[in-house]
C-alpha cells in the first residue's frame, strides 16, 4: 500500500475548538473539555498522532455509554509528601492534569511529591504532564499502565500494557528535555491507527495471536506488541505496571480493561508521578546553568558521518509542533470523516479544510 494517503490540512487551533465543544456538548465542564482538547491536538502537532484527535469518537462513545464519566468527581488524599487520586473514572488527560496541579504546590514545601492515581483511563501522551511541570520550572517523571498489549518474555498472550514512561525536564533557552517511550517496540495506539487508516505495520512491531510475527495490524491487536529491547523491554513493563497498578491500587496487566472493546467495564487505568521541586537542590538558575551546559556538550559531540545536527529528546518534537502549527495538520481521511460524523451527531461543526497528500504525517 502507499505510503500516500488522502488528507484534509486543519488549522490546530480549530481542531481544539472542534473537540473542546464536542466534549462540552457531552457534558463535560469547558475547563476539562479544554484540557483534554488541547492534550489530544498537541499529540498531533508533535508528531504522535496515535494520541492525538483520532481518539475522540472512542472517548465521545464511551462518555455517552457512562464507562467514562465526563463530570468526574476527583478525590484526593495526601500524606506527607504523597499524593493519592480517585479519578472518578474520569478522562485521562483531565484526572493526570488536576493531579500534577494539586501536586505542585506540595512538591514546593516538600521538594519532591510522589502522586498515586487509581479509577482513570487512557491520559494521551504523558509529554504533556511533563510539560505542565516543566512549566511550573519542576521535573516529573510520569508513568502509566494500559491494558494488555505486550506478553511476558517468553510467552505469546498480552499480559502488561505498552506503560510508557516519560521525563521532563525545564530548559532557561529551548523546548524541555522531554523523553517519553513506550516499553514497546511501538505505542499500541500507532497500530490501533494503522488498522482505522488500513494500513500495514512494519516487520518487527508485533506478532499475531499465534506468536507468529505480523505486519496485519488486525492480527497484532489480536495478538500482542513486542517489547522494546526484547527482555529488557518486558522488565521495564512490568516495573511500571508495579508503580502504577500496585501501588495505586489501580488495575494491573489483564485486569485493565480495554477502551476500545465493547462491553468491558471501566477501565481503572492507574498513573504515577515523581514530582521534583529543583530548587531544593539548588538554586533554579545554577540548575539552568548546568543544564544548558550539559546540553550544548551533548550537541557538541562530534557527528557521525552522515549525521547534520545532534538533537536533544524533545527538540525535535518542538520543531513538529512549530512547523504543524504554522502550516496546519493532515488529518487522514478515515479521521476527519469519523470526526464529522461525530461533529454531525452532536451538532458541532468539523472545521472545513484543504485537500492534502500526506505520507501518514498528520493526526
Amino acid at each position: 500500500m502507499s505510503n500516500e494517503e488522502r488528507s484534509t490540512l486543519i488549522p490546530g487551533s480549530a481542531l481544539i475548538r472542534f473537540a473542546s465543544d464536542v466534549l462540552v456538548g457531552l457534558g463535560m465542564p469547558e475547563a476539562d473539555a479544554a484540557i483534554t482538547a488541547d492534550s489530544l491536538v498537541t499529540a498531533d502537532l508533535e508528531g504522535s498522532g496515535s494520541h492525538g484527535i483520532s481518539r475522540l469518537p472512542i472517548y465521545a462513545k464511551r462518555i455517552r455509554e457512562g464507562r467514562i464519566a465526563a463530570q468526574a468527581e476527583i478525590r484526593y488524599e495526601t500524606a506527607g509528601s504523597v499524593l493519592r487520586v480517585d479519578g472518578g473514572n474520569g478522562l485521562g488527560q483531565v484526572v493526570a492534569y488536576r493531579a500534577v496541579e494539586k501536586a505542585i504546590p506540595l512538591a514546593r514545601e516538600a521538594g519532591m511529591t510522589g502522586i498515586f492515581i487509581r479509577n482513570s483511563n487512557h491520559f494521551g501522551t504523558a509529554a504533556y504532564f511533563c510539560q505542565q511541570a516543566c512549566r511550573a520550572n519542576m521535573a516529573l517523571i510520569a508513568m502509566t499502565n494500559s491494558p494488555p498489549g505486550i506478553a511476558p518474555w517468553g510467552g505469546k498472550q498480552a499480559f502488561f500494557g505498552t506503560n510508557p514512561i516519560a521525563f521532563g525536564f525545564p530548559v532557561r533557552s529551548g523546548p524541555p528535555v522531554i523523553v517519553d517511550m513506550s516499553s514497546s517496540v511501538v505505542a499500541r495506539g500507532k497500530i490501533i491507527l494503522a488498522d482505522k487508516t488500513g494500513s500495514s505495520i512494519p516487520a518487527g512491531w508485533a506478532m499475531d495471536e499465534h506468536g507468529a510475527e505480523t505486519t496485519d495490524p488486525a492480527a497484532a491487536l489480536r495478538g500482542a506488541v513486542l517489547p522494546l529491547g526484547g527482555a529488557k523491554g518486558y522488565a521495564l513493563a512490568l516495573a511500571i505496571e508495579m508503580m502504577c497498578g500496585v501501588l495505586s491500587g489501580a488495575a494491573y496487566g489483564p485486569h485493565v480493561n480495554n477502551l476500545y472493546r465493547d462491553g468491558d467495564p471501566a477501565a481503572n487505568v492507574g498513573h504515577s508521578f515523581i514530582l521534583l521541586d529543583m530548587s531544593r537542590w539548588m538554586p533554579l538558575d545554577s540548575y539552568y546553568n548546568l543544564a544548558e551546559q550539559f546540553i550544548q556538550e551533548v550537541k557538541d559531540t562530534p557527528k557521525a558521518a552522515g549525521s547534520e545536527a545532534i538533537y536533544y529528546p524533545g527538540e525535535r518534537r518542538h520543531q513538529q509542533f512549530m512547523k504543524r502549527s504554522a502550516a496546519g495538520l493532515a488529518v487522514p481521511a478515515e479521521v476527519a470523516g469519523e470526526l464529522k460524523r461525530l461533529g454531525d451527531e452532536i451538532g458541532v461543526v468539523f472545521p472545513e479544510g484543504a485537500s492534502h497528500e500526506s505520507s501518514h504525517n498528520g493526526a
